[in-house]
Formats: structure tokens, sequence, C-alpha cells
């Protein structure tokens, strides 16, 4: 491993203190990002901040880069419109991923949902195979 490699890897174990499960193109997450709010506060002067959680819910439509630089995009569909929102791997911002669903899918990239509304939108479910339980 060359010296930009092991800085990388040191800076994503700092970054990350509990992993993200292992979830892939087709999965159902609920993505749990920090919002910080930031108000002015007239008697006192003063930038008030407040921090919570805000989940975002949808299927991830794609997996990209590598290393510190790998990113998620997940799409949902909101009041009949369809929003995809792109969240970094190793964002401070990203506080906890669970996958809800696991998609049984043939792609690796999934832009054609774009398109699609309705029943031809649905990801079948993906099973794995029988449990040693």
């Amino acid at each position: 491993m060359n010296l930009l490699q092991e800085l990388e890897a040191e800076q994503m174990k700092t970054l990350r203190a509990t992993p993200l499960p292992d979830f892939r193109a087709g999965d159902t997450l609920k993505v749990s990002v920090k919002v910080v709010d930031v108000t002015f506060d007239e008697k006192t002067k003063q930038n008030k901040t407040r921090e919570r959680l805000q989940a975002f819910e949808g299927v991830c439509i794609a997996r990209q880069g590598q290393g510190i630089n790998e990113s998620f995009t997940v799409r949902k569909i909101s009041y009949g419109e369809g929003v995809e929102r792109v969240f970094p791997i190793y964002s401070p911002l990203v506080d906890a991923v669970t996958v809800i669903r696991k998609g049984r899918v043939r792609r690796a990239k999934l832009y054609y949902l774009r398109g699609r509304r309705g029943k031809s939108a649905r990801i079948a479910e993906r099973v794995d195979g029988p449990s040693a339980s």
C-alpha cells in the first residue's frame, strides 16, 4: 500500500466510528441525516444553532467512487415528484444508514427507475441463501 492509500485508510477510520451496513443498488434504505438549523435571536443578538436528525427513505439506485470519495444515491417519490439525493459515505452529516429491504436487481446502476412510475418501478425482494441457524 502506498502512502496515499495509508493516509486515506487512516482518515476513513477516524471519520466513521460505526461502520455502515452492507448495501448495494436496489436496497431500500433509511438514511438519518443531521440537519443544522441556524436562527438569529433578536433579544440576545446571537445566532442559535440547533441540530436534529431527519430521515430520508428511498431506494439506493447507485453506489460510486472508492475509498474516502465513495458515495451513494438514494431516490424516493415525494408528493408525486421524484427526489434524488447523493450522500458521501464518510460524511459527518450522515448519522446512520438502515437497510429496510434488500432488492434483487441485475444492474449496478438503476437509473432506468427515473423514467418509471407505479408497478413498473417495483423491485423484487432479495432472499439470501438458507441460514445456518
